[in-house]
């Protein structure tokens, strides 16, 4: 039996409490069931903020996305995850990721790792996780072998990232998938799997603005964005079925979307409930 459909925003941009309730509100009333908060400087704080968002709410969950593994030492971060999934009544949803903007490192004061590093230092984390924070979900989101590899033996969620793009020469999302498959082994049937969505339509032409997009796929040209998994366009119906197609045809369930998308994705949601 198919999973149900979960809907996710990232919220980027909420500078006072007033803010971030408000928006936690509009959440819980536009149908979607999980507000997150990535992990960057310069973006709000990820736990005081999703604290913030879970007192103004009753059934909305909170959740980073994702927050980069390098910054933290295990016990300090499982003692502030503990405390949040107590304090929201279990609604917390843990988002990790290697961490990737070496300047970022640089602000903190941090040595930036190299890449076998960074994801050696997620498994350490992850691990320590499950043993000490065994009742709160994880999600792990990456796209290369390593990561995935950690994600489907040890998350419960995976957030595909993949950026590249569908076409005759083959399916890089169904590849991706079928290698987390094959790692979970046993264990696959019970993942979720999630896609975040970097650009829609907010209005009604169907046109996706791309911005976001492309500052993470500079390569690409946009006929090549509009054929990776995280672009969608045309109308509320024609996202709709886009989104069934991506569970009929992937499995994927989880779909999030960024917080300049959140009113015109909620027209989606209605659709598909």
């Amino acid at each position: 039996m198919a999973r149900e459909f979960r809907f996710g925003f990232g919220l980027h941009a909420a500078p006072r409490q007033s803010s971030v309730q408000d928006w936690a509100h509009r959440a819980e009333d536009m149908g979607y069931d999980v507000l997150h908060v990535p992990d960057h400087l310069g973006a709000p704080a990820p736990f005081p903020t999703l604290m913030t968002a879970a007192a103004a709410t009753e059934k909305l969950h909170v959740g980073t996305f994702v927050l980069n593994a390098g910054f933290y030492k295990p016990a300090l971060l499982a003692r502030d995850v503990m405390a949040m999934h107590d304090l929201t009544g279990g609604r917390l949803e843990l988002g990790l990721g290697t961490g990737y903007v070496e300047a970022e490192f640089k602000a903190a004061e941090i040595p930036y790792p190299s890449a076998r590093e960074r994801v050696d230092h997620l498994r350490h984390v992850v691990e320590y996780l499950g043993e000490h924070a065994p009742d709160v979900p994880i999600l792990i989101a990456g796209n290369g072998n390593r990561v995935l590899t950690i994600a489907a033996r040890r998350a419960h969620i995976i957030g595909l990232t993949g950026g590249d793009p569908e076409g005759p020469d083959g399916d890089p999302l169904a590849e991706r998938i079928e290698f987390v498959r094959s790692a979970a082994g046993e264990r696959f049937d019970d993942l979720e799997l999630n896609i975040a969505i970097t650009a829609m339509p907010i209005d009604d032409t169907g046109i996706p603005d791309l911005s976001i997009t492309r500052r993470f796929l500079p390569e690409l040209s946009d006929e090549e964005l509009l054929r990776t998994p995280g672009v969608l366009a045309g109308s509320p119906g024609d996202i709709a079925d886009e989104i069934r197609r991506y569970r009929d045809a992937y499995g994927v369930t989880y779909i999030t979307v960024q917080q300049p998308h959140a009113e015109a994705f909620a027209k989606v949601i209605e659709l598909l409930r």
